[in-house]
């Protein structure tokens, strides 16, 4: 019995039901829904990176994420033959059940497959070093990079359990519950993954501090 409480499904059912339990707390007062900036409002020049592609996300994928306000973006830096996807969902609340889907899970009902997983640290140069997820994903012969985490705020947290965690002590906290999913995706040319995360991590240097003015504080 005690191995089970101490396993891993124990600890998500228990940290499922304080969610439930703290999120029906807070659902008795209104909820403090912050103003925020539109994302079409993100920079288009994120330092010697410069937006050159506005993707399109479709009406049926909108309706599957859910999310209130969304950036898909594609950004090069021509000196240096650079190229990043930027995505980026934000959700005002989750009170009504709307929530950031994992890319873990989305990407390989796209057709792709994850070949390496881990964390991975990057400095932003403001305050501690952020830890994010970092995928290495193949489609046929194509690879990418990918790098993906949750923020509200200045906070950024890479495992959902973490950022389930986070949802309940704000709302309890704050009486909020905003956060955002942001994802970067650079292709992998010649199977240079080091290139290719030395690309990933000069992006999100240029774009973090605009990232943090445009989501609400």
């Amino acid at each position: 019995m005690l191995d089970f409480l101490n396993s891993g499904p124990a600890r998500l059912a228990t940290l499922f039901l304080v969610a439930q339990a703290a999120l029906l707390y807070s659902s008795i007062r209104p909820e403090n829904v912050p103003d925020a900036k539109p994302l079409s409002e993100f920079p288009q020049q994120l330092g010697a990176w410069q937006s050159v592609r506005e993707g399109v996300v479709d009406e049926e994928t909108r309706e599957v994420l859910k999310a209130d306000d969304l950036l898909n973006r594609v950004y090069a830096n021509t000196s240096a033959g650079s190229a990043a996807d930027l995505f980026i969902a934000a959700f005002r609340t989750q009170r009504n059940g709307k929530a950031p889907h994992s890319p873990k899970n989305c990407l390989p009902g796209n057709g792709w497959t994850p070949l390496v997983s881990g964390e991975y640290s990057i400095d932003v140069g403001v305050g501690e070093p952020i830890t994010v997820n970092r995928y290495i994903i193949s489609h046929g012969d194509d690879r990418s990079l990918v790098l993906y985490w949750y923020q509200s705020r200045d906070r950024v947290v890479a495992s959902e359990y973490k950022a389930k965690f986070w949802v309940v002590m704000d709302a309890m906290r704050l009486n909020r519950t905003d956060t955002a999913l942001v994802r970067i995706i650079v292709p992998i040319g010649d199977r240079d993954e080091d290139r290719a995360l030395r690309t990933a991590t000069d992006f999100v240097k240029a774009f973090y501090s605009s990232i943090r003015q445009n989501l609400p504080a």
